[in-house]
């Protein structure tokens, strides 16, 4: 009898995590159990574990994966025809195209309850999305675009917003978050960053209604 092919540590965590999107897009996070991977896999439960603590670090682990992959900085980065504003009103459209992502990032809200996860997934946005914002903040500032002296702040700002319309972190009715949202939209365009057009209030509307139906699910 052949022996197993034996796969590089890489290669498992690959298929790990391609078997937890499958599943988390088909069956739902919580209806998935670190057994039913594995036996998406074909591999024990003791090599899930040699990668991830739990299910819900897969779930981290897959949101920057999918982010990085179809990263909307990086496809905003290189267009000469749009100024700064422009640019950032493009990617918050491509973000919010990207809908298997954002299932995902639906069936993760949940997880936000514990302490630890917040504060890792507030950590990571402040890491990597920060300096993505402050960017293109720079080049509104510089190409006219974007008019404001806060370019830090809001660097630091815009990557807590979702946190903050979170129902699950910040309980609100549906009634509540689009008031918040209201709110945050202006006082971005007082701070000189006036984010709201025709295309991302329609991103806006699929937000607010997609974090009303967190809320309602609850009651």
């Amino acid at each position: 009898m052949a022996r197993p092919v034996k796969k590089p540590p890489e290669q498992w965590k690959s298929e790990i995590l391609d078997a937890a999107q499958k599943l988390f897009l088909t069956k739902g996070y919580e209806e998935t159990a670190v057994s039913d991977i594995m036996e998406e896999v074909g591999g024990a439960k003791g090599m899930f574990y040699r990668f991830f603590q739990s299910k819900e670090e897969v779930m981290q682990a897959l949101g920057d994966r999918m982010f990085f992959r179809n990263n909307p900085f990086e496809a905003v980065k290189e267009r000469t025809d749009l100024n700064g504003l422009q640019k950032i009103r493009e990617l918050l459209v491509l973000n919010q195209s990207d809908t298997e992502r954002n299932q995902l990032n639906v069936q993760a809200v949940s997880i936000l309850k514990d302490p630890r996860i917040l504060a890792s997934a507030i950590e990571a946005n402040r890491r990597v999305l920060t300096p993505l914002w402050f960017e293109l903040l720079e080049e509104g500032k510089k190409d006219g675009s974007i008019r404001t002296e806060y370019a830090k702040e809001l660097s630091e700002l815009l990557p807590l917003i979702n946190f903050w319309l979170m129902p699950s972190v910040y309980p609100a009715t549906a009634e509540e978050i689009r008031h918040k949202y209201c709110f945050i939209m202006e006082a971005l365009s007082r701070m000189g960053l006036p984010i709201l057009d025709d295309e991302t209030m329609a991103y806006a509307e699929d937000l607010l209604e997609r974090l009303s139906e967190d809320e309602g699910d609850k009651e």
